[in-house]
């Protein structure tokens, strides 16, 4: 079993279109992927979560 593509946060900004800033107030809402913090305290998204919030946010428009 392979593990999960684990993106950057700049990656999934950019792949977004979206500020830093206004990620984290998407964020703070509780509207953004899932994302998950590293025991060095680095923040990454698995490619699956941010697909399932991608269709999500296709689904509600």
């Amino acid at each position: 079993m392979s593990r999960p593509k684990l993106l950057k946060l700049p990656e999934v900004l950019e792949e977004i279109d979206m500020s830093r800033a206004a990620f984290y107030r998407m964020r703070a809402r509780g509207n953004a992927p899932k994302l998950i913090k590293l025991p060095n305290g680095q923040i990454r998204c698995r490619r699956d979560d941010l697909d399932d919030w991608l269709t999500n946010c296709q689904e509600a428009a």
